[in-house]
């Protein structure tokens, strides 16, 4: 249960009262009505601005018709008290009794509380990682990857039909490169002396595999081709190989994509050149001369006649080459086939995780999208900034296995899986992000992962006691949800219901902002207070979980932990970090 969304619609049932008594007006904009926690935990537990928004067009002030509104809301039996403050606001307390019959709730829905059908089946699709596939993934595509996965869990979670996107960067100059690194390892596993790596080729071990495989398949046979005849031969090869190299990184972090798209099958199939058409028949295109930029000149700028997209037509600073003088595309007009097969493929709503440096990319694609798509697209770019690795403090530059960057299997298997995810949405995605070798594996408040992860364990820790036959407890959900909860009578006991109990709007929120760290913030708050709640027992043995003589309020309290570690795995299962019962 979003109590929040409970609350809204006991908003709109006084709207609709008042609106029958015709105190407000019929066609009145509610679109702006709020039912959230109030800023000020001490003015009560759910704020409204209603009055605020409403009473301009009913002509009244706003106290007036809060006054009116007021007397709908106190009629809730959930509702202890309603206050009005500052010029208008409505402020609403909850009965204890409302806050404890969420005790049930939680026990009877586990690891999938906080699900919900907000997103109603629609389709999203969610592109991320997407790197040029020339090598292992490294660990500036460590935070993306997580990112996208965490941010598809999220809009899963609340009831969106995800899928999971790679778009494979097979089709430009790197992988030129990547093709003649690869035929140099192939002259290499024949026996050759390569000497050093020629500058520009990519150096890493890494490929020798390449090398040998394609000796196993081709013998001799590739030296005895023409450079045209080999290089389409090796590419694919090569491209395989890296992609399957890639696969097996992610899966290091949990990650399947259900699609990889391939940049280059736009290419081969003339999707690219249809898409070109499209956009003739819309009228979106004409053959022009760009003004010189301002600055840094952009590679795809020209003195001469190209063909342009009017991407100024829809918000961008300047229109954008598609096509070169010389007929050459692009990297925009792949791009844009790209995303118009994705909405033609049924996806309106599209989210792509992108690196720091492709910020200033992000304009001419929101024009493009709502050009080809005429505005019904719905397109969000979630830019993640980049991780700089410390060891102590100091900053991890060189890689063992590589030579010039830190993969990403190098990272998980010093760490593990679930702290790189979880320590990797522990800033909100355009923030920078430093990951610290040493602090991630602190046993301290200040180390997040562990601080959650150290709450669900010492929950287990418990729940184990209390169930060891010399102590004799019943520990089932189905006991717990009908023990006596109105023995959780300590406010701090309170507080960690109402904070799980805010759990769905979190998601919630969580998901229509595509923001997963906020679930990553939520987790540290909700362990906090659990950890609060054990010192307290610490210092008062009443106030401990398990109690020896007095039955009622130690299922009370074994309820309220279970609860509570059911809403920390539900939360941890959407960043895809497993939650740990015991901590070694």
């Amino acid at each position: 249960m979003n109590l929040f969304r409970y609350f809204e619609e006991r908003v709109e049932a006084a709207v609709r009262h008042l609106i029958d008594e015709g105190v407000l007006p019929g066609d009145v904009d509610t679109s702006r009505v709020t039912v959230e926690p109030p800023r000020d935990a001490s003015h009560g537990d759910i704020s409204t601005n209603a009055a605020m928004v409403l009473a301009k067009p009913a002509g009244l002030k706003p106290r007036e018709l809060a006054e009116q509104i007021q007397a709908h809301l106190a009629t809730d039996e959930a509702v202890t008290e309603v206050a009005l403050a500052g010029p208008g606001f409505i402020n609403l307390r909850l009965s204890d009794a409302f806050w404890l019959a969420r005790m049930p709730e939680i026990l009877r829905a586990g690891s999938s509380y906080g699900a919900s059908g907000l997103g109603d089946g629609e389709k999203v699709n969610v592109e991320y990682v997407s790197a040029n596939p020339t090598g292992p993934m490294h660990v500036g595509h460590v935070r993306g990857a997580v990112f996208g996965d965490a941010l598809a869990n999220l809009l899963e979670k609340v009831g969106y039909e995800v899928c999971r996107e790679y778009y494979i960067n097979d089709a430009g100059g790197q992988i030129e490169v990547l093709t003649r690194s690869a035929f140099l390892r192939y002259r290499e596993a024949l026996g050759e002396d390569i000497g050093d790596i020629p500058e520009g080729l990519y150096p890493g071990d890494y490929l020798k595999p390449v090398g040998v495989a394609l000796v196993a398949e081709h013998d001799k046979s590739l030296l005895e081709m023409d450079e045209a005849e080999w290089l389409p031969i090796v590419r694919r090869a090569a491209v395989d190989a890296m992609m399957e190299l890639i696969r097996g990184d992610l899966a290091e972090l949990g990650i399947v994509h259900e699609v990889f798209y391939s940049e280059k099958s736009l290419h081969d199939s003339g999707a690219v050149e249809d898409t070109l058409k499209y956009l003739d028949e819309k009228g979106l295109i004409y053959v022009g001369v760009l003004e010189p930029p301002k600055g840094e000149v952009p590679d795809d700028w020209e003195a001469r006649p190209q063909t342009l997209f009017k991407s100024t037509e829809f918000g961008d600073d300047v229109d954008r080459a598609l096509r070169k003088a010389d007929g050459s595309w692009t990297y925009f007009a792949p791009d844009i086939a790209y995303h118009l097969d994705k909405y033609r493929r049924g996806y309106r709503s599209m989210i792509d995780v992108w690196g720091a440096d492709h910020s200033g990319y992000i304009k001419r694609m929101k024009a493009a999208i709502s050009g080809v798509t005429g505005g019904d697209g719905e397109f969000d770019v979630k830019v993640c900034q980049m991780v700089r690795l410390l060891r102590n403090g100091e900053q991890v530059r060189m890689s063992k296995r590589s030579g010039d960057f830190i993969t990403l299997r190098e990272v998980v298997d010093e760490v593990g899986k679930g702290v790189v995810r979880f320590m990797m949405l522990t800033r909100k995605n355009d923030a920078p992000l430093d990951f610290d070798f040493a602090k991630v594996m602190e046993q301290s408040r200040d180390n997040p992962v562990f601080y959650v992860q150290y709450a669900h364990a010492r929950i287990h820790s418990v729940l184990r006691n209390a169930a060891d036959p010399e102590v004799g407890f019943e520990v089932s959900d189905a006991t717990l949800a009908n023990a006596d909860m109105t023995k959780l009578a300590d406010e701090a006991e309170l507080g960690l219901i109402k904070l799980m109990a805010s759990f769905p709007r979190a998601v919630e929120q969580a998901a229509l902002a595509h923001e997963p760290h906020r679930i990553a913030f939520y987790l540290y708050d909700l362990a906090s207070a659990f950890h609060g709640l054990w010192n307290k027992g610490k210092d008062d043995p009443r106030l401990r979980f398990i109690l020896s003589d007095d039955k009622d309020v130690t299922m009370a309290r074994l309820a309220l932990i279970r609860a509570t570690g059911y809403v920390i795995a539900a939360g941890l299962g959407i960043l895809g970090v497993e939650p740990a019962e015991e901590m070694r």
